[in-house]
């Protein structure tokens, strides 16, 4: 899931390079952080958060397929 998000951001932002994505695993709780550069922030959240929405519930539906519990958290 994390490879998923990184190719969601990278093709959504200027500065691919810049795209960081991290795993935080909390007991049965998984934590995907996504750090992207400032001037990338606006495309990744979207107008009124759309996409940063889309990009969790992408997320959402293979973690449900895998029986587990995510989340997308968007960083600066």
């Amino acid at each position: 899931m994390e490879e998923l998000v990184r190719i969601i951001a990278k093709s959504l932002v200027d500065e691919p390079d810049s795209v960081d994505v991290k795993t935080v695993e909390d007991g049965d709780e998984i934590t995907i952080e996504l750090r992207v550069s400032d001037n990338d922030m606006g495309k990744v959240i979207g107008k009124q958060g759309r996409i940063a929405k889309a990009i969790r519930t992408v997320v959402k539906a293979v973690a449900t397929r895998e029986n587990k519990r995510v989340s997308v958290e968007i960083l600066q």
